[in-house]
């Protein structure tokens, strides 16, 4: 029995959820005498593939073909699915990213397997797992089983941790033929490299409607910058034109699980917890006592954002001798 674990990479660099997801696999592997198998897809895909032996791999397939150059759902879907048939996987993990999401649900389709998505607990029973994964925008946690013979399982970024821990790590380059695909990526266009991916971050600065007007959005990012950190949106906010989508936090928007979590000028609307419920600590700014976004939040600053956030500002460059 083996436990398949895709881990993902771009040009040549795994994301951070990659790593979640082999370390994952070594947990279960550990505990049933599994053995792990990753998969890496993708240009450049080999230069980089042994990396992922730090972290309990055993088995490493990388299919580094021309076809796969570009993020294609078929061609990806046919590689996992090969992989996984010829080592016998009954589990297989992905990360809860945009592409994750997009590959799971037709990996899981191919095999015939039961799929649980957004996942933040997984606890092993018999042949089964646990799984514990948010529901209804959050305010629900569900405990479910998946019965068929093959588990797909998309893991939520930053709830599992990372560890190292020495597997085989058997380098093997997969030689398949891919089948043509009806829909492909013809270019992929590249944001220019500023800022850390949000779902991948362990500090967030989150600013709402609270910041008044975008020509205040510089307070936001200067505190994330100089907590080495990343900075999102609200969905008012970006609605209102003030942020790009790509930095919106939410259930429309992306699902974070950072250490620390500010929220700034943010009521704490559902629609918003759903996407940030599972961060470790969250601060709250806000002028009023009553917003909601308080009873979750482990620190309140009841104060004008204009305000609090460039004296927090200060204070943390002093502390770090800034």
């Amino acid at each position: 029995m083996s436990i398949l674990a895709f881990a993902e990479q771009r040009n040549g660099v795994f994301k951070k959820s990659a790593f979640e997801a082999v370390s994952q696999a070594r947990v279960l592997a550990d505990q049933s005498n599994a053995e792990v198998v990753a998969v890496v897809i993708g240009n450049q895909a080999g230069t980089v593939a042994a990396e992922l032996t730090r972290y309990g791999a055993d088995k490493i397939y990388v299919a580094d073909l021309p076809e796969l150059k570009e993020y294609s759902t078929e061609g990806y879907t046919q590689v996992v699915a090969e992989i996984a048939a010829k080592k016998g996987s009954k589990i297989i993990l992905l990360p809860a990213t945009a592409m994750g999401k997009d590959l799971a649900p037709r990996v899981a389709a191919r095999m015939h397997a039961g799929l649980a998505s957004d996942v933040i607990g997984l606890q092993p029973d018999g042949n089964r797992l646990i799984i514990t994964r948010p529901v209804y925008a959050g305010k629900v946690l569900q405990k479910m089983i998946i019965r068929s013979d093959i588990q797909v399982i998309t893991l939520r970024p930053n709830v599992f941790k990372t560890a190292e821990k020495s597997g085989k790590g058997a380098v093997e380059h997969y030689q398949t033929t891919v089948k043509p695909v009806r829909a492909k990526v013809t270019q992929v266009q590249a944001e220019a490299a500023k800022k850390i991916e949000l779902t991948e971050a362990d500090i967030i600065v989150t600013g709402g409607r609270g910041m008044k007007s975008a020509d205040n959005w510089h307070l936001i990012t200067d505190l994330a910058n100089t907590l080495g950190g990343a900075y999102g949106a609200s969905r008012a906010v970006v609605d209102g034109g003030w942020r790009p989508h790509d930095e919106q936090v939410g259930q429309t928007g992306k699902t974070v699980s950072p250490q620390l979590y500010f929220a700034v000028g943010i009521s704490g609307a559902i629609q918003h917890v759903a996407g940030m419920a599972s961060s470790k600590c969250i601060v709250a700014i806000n002028t009023d006592p009553e917003a909601p976004i308080f009873k979750m939040a482990d620190y309140g600053i009841i104060g004008d954002a204009m305000e609090v956030l460039p004296a927090l500002t200060n204070e943390i460059k002093k502390l770090k001798g800034a």
